[in-house]
């Protein structure tokens, strides 16, 4: 299943006889929850999955979001109908990268057919597709969560990758450049870490950037095939966008995908041990 699927490719699968399963992760950095926009209106049979409660484990020494314990994620995903094969679409409301996180989840604990509605729910409303407040009734799913289907890095291994490789800070510029941080303890970015902001994996409409546009903004940050490469974001979150624009872009593959520092800066940043750079620069 490619990473991506247009509005018509879904409303299409939708009115087919066998429907995937919609997921609306639609959220907001420090609340109030988007269940009620959810509850409001949201795709027909779409399931509504909260980022911290359902796809996260509590904050704690792992970072903000912690990577969900496997059993816990394998009841949530079986209570929103997920099934063992079965393909799976989730959108947000934002520039696609914490729907991305769910595709990164999946594919993670096994699931390979999963994808990011390209636009999200904003392009969705946009065409005039229908959308509704009724909640759905999921038939309980038979997913198993297996974990390691992606590989994840701990902040050893980021600091070895920025060293020999290519790391990817998903973080806005300000962020990575240390003048601001308004989430976590201490600003600035990994040493060695090159800057590419997640928010411009699209484009003004609002979709994400093709193939062609994608590879060529990874090729200006240093990014080749022939060298490893991972990303971090603040929490785990929007850096699982990165892996899916690298992959979008054929620099990666899904046998060979980038990796992910699940923690990130809300991980390394708590250590006084760890360096901590600042500027525009790598350093």
């Amino acid at each position: 299943m490619h990473p991506l699927i247009s509005t018509e490719a879904l409303a299409s699968a939708l009115a087919g006889a066998e429907p995937p399963v919609v997921l609306d992760v639609r959220w907001r950095l420090g609340g109030p929850s988007a269940r009620q926009d959810y509850e409001v209106a949201h795709v027909p049979g779409a399931v509504y999955l909260d980022l911290d409660q359902d796809l996260a484990d509590p904050p704690g020494e792992g970072g903000r979001h912690p990577l969900p314990d496997p059993e816990r994620l394998r009841r949530v995903l079986r209570a929103a109908g997920v099934r063992r094969g079965g393909p799976v679409v989730a959108y947000d409301s934002g520039d696609g990268s914490v729907a991305a996180r769910v595709w990164w989840l999946l594919r993670w604990a096994g699931h390979e057919e999963v994808a990011v509605l390209d636009g999200g729910f904003a392009a969705w409303t946009a065409e005039g597709r229908p959308v509704t407040a009724e909640p759905p009734r999921p038939v309980e799913g038979d997913v198993e969560v297996r974990p390691g289907g992606m590989p994840v890095l701990d902040a050893e291994g980021a600091a070895e990758l920025a060293r020999t490789g290519v790391l990817l800070d998903a973080r806005a510029a300000q962020r990575y450049r240390g003048e601001t941080e308004p989430v976590d303890p201490r600003a600035g970015h990994i040493p060695g870490a090159v800057n590419a902001p997640s928010a411009e994996h699209v484009g003004a409409d609002g979709r994400w950037l093709g193939a062609e546009g994608l590879a060529a903004r990874f090729a200006g940050l240093g990014v080749r095939p022939d060298r490893p490469v991972g990303a971090y974001c603040g929490s785990g979150v929007t850096a699982s966008s990165v892996v899916l624009a690298l992959e979008v872009a054929g620099v990666t593959a899904p046998e060979r995908p980038a990796a992910l520092y699940a923690g990130s800066w809300s991980h390394w940043c708590v250590d006084p041990d760890r360096p901590v750079a600042t500027g525009p620069q790598p350093g």
